[in-house]
């Protein structure tokens, strides 16, 4: 059985965002020798996501509009009691809780195993700092 660890950094200059990253994980699947098994991909902050999804500039448009409804961004702490602790980005953990922590992609034949469309994102909900995913390659 092989392992492989690798983390991959992201800074996005905006509040909210999404990043294809896809090809990153495909290397890391590459420089691992693991022909079977599986990928794992997570998000190592709570207020980021990782989830699969068609690589669609209307979609991801849709998803920012969408969760800023679900939870507006509003530093004020009387709208949200974790803005109290004197951060503001309340919003940002609710996002993150939607859009989920992680994936699991198959490796067949030393290639991720998509469905039709589908690409692995990073989601930013709190951006403007560093912040990483965990890409973990497990097979033979």
């Amino acid at each position: 059985m092989k392992s492989t660890t690798e983390y991959l950094t992201f800074n996005l200059p905006t509040r909210m965002g999404f990043i294809n990253i896809t090809p990153q994980v495909e290397e890391v699947v590459q420089r691992s020798g693991v022909t079977e098994g599986i990928v794992l991909c997570n998000a190592m902050h709570i207020t980021a996501s990782v989830f699969i999804n068609d690589d669609e500039p209307g979609l991801h448009h849709d998803y920012g509009v969408w969760l800023e409804k679900l939870a507006p961004f509003n530093a004020d702490p009387n709208v949200y009691h974790h803005n109290r602790t004197g951060e503001d980005n309340a919003d940002a953990h609710m996002k993150r809780q939607v859009m989920g922590r992680e994936v699991v992609v198959a490796i067949t034949k030393a290639k991720l195993d998509f469905g039709p469309w589908e690409q692995i994102f990073y989601g930013e909900f709190d951006g403007q700092r560093a912040k990483r995913v965990l890409v973990k390659v497990i097979g033979e």
